[in-house]
């Protein structure tokens, strides 16, 4: 349950709808890749994919509209910058690992 003004919530409500859509559109886009890819480099974005669902976790489970509002309402690459950031992406990333990008694919319309 969001907590805010009636207007902010059932803002909000909407905003967030879009953000858990948002979430799985990644998500389905890095599990087409994993299956794709050679037997050594699914680790990698299976990975990816758990920071991803730990990030929507997090996210989701706020319970301020403000946040949605403030945060979330121009999405655009939002949830792709949330992984960028993440210390373990940088791990992921770091050449002494396997390299892993994300995909082109997953690029926003």
């Amino acid at each position: 349950m969001l907590t805010g003004t009636p207007s902010q919530v059932e803002w909000a409500e909407g905003i967030r709808l879009k953000v858990a859509r948002e979430f799985n559109r990644v998500a389905e886009g890095f599990d087409a890749i994993a299956q794709d890819q050679p037997p050594e480099k699914p680790a990698n974005t299976r990975a990816l994919i758990a920071i991803l669902e730990e990030k929507r976790g997090e996210v989701l489970a706020r319970t301020d509209a403000g946040y949605f509002i403030r945060y979330w309402q121009e999405r655009e690459d939002q949830v792709r910058q949330l992984i960028f950031h993440d210390p373990r992406y940088q791990e992921i990333k770091n050449p002494s690992a396997a390299e892993v990008a994300l995909p082109d694919r997953l690029s926003y319309r």
